[in-house]
């Protein structure tokens, strides 16, 4: 399940995609992007920063898993047929975990964040 549909930018430590809110995500329900979802995304938001590396040498994205999840507030849920933009923060990185600050927008407001620790394994 993909919940990025486009990279917008790497700077530095800092990833940021796009995501249309489709009908038929897995996560919508009664018509609203709901909590797993937003949580993947920002996953797979910091997965793309971390795969658009390595892929640009031709080595192979590490396979990654959400460890844990601090801080969650969401104030808000993205309706069916909006755009979200995500935004997640490499904080601190030892050995094969990461941990990354993840904020979602609509419309320029924030909507959702937390802390997420993220492990790799090297493919």
């Amino acid at each position: 399940m993909v919940m990025v549909d486009r990279l917008v930018k790497i700077v530095d430590k800092t990833t940021v995609t796009a995501f249309m809110i489709r009908e038929d995500n897995v996560f919508c329900e009664n018509g609203a992007f709901r909590e797993p979802g937003l949580i993947e995304n920002m996953a797979q938001t910091a997965a793309a920063g971390v795969g658009a590396k390595p892929g640009n040498s031709g080595e192979k994205a590490p396979l990654g898993f959400i460890g844990g999840i601090r801080n969650l507030k969401i104030e808000d849920f993205p309706r069916v047929g909006q755009e979200i933009i995500t935004r997640v923060t490499v904080l601190h990185e030892v050995f094969d975990a990461t941990i990354v600050q993840g904020e979602v927008f609509q419309n320029d407001r924030l909507i959702a964040g937390c802390e997420l620790k993220i492990f790799l394994i090297k493919a």
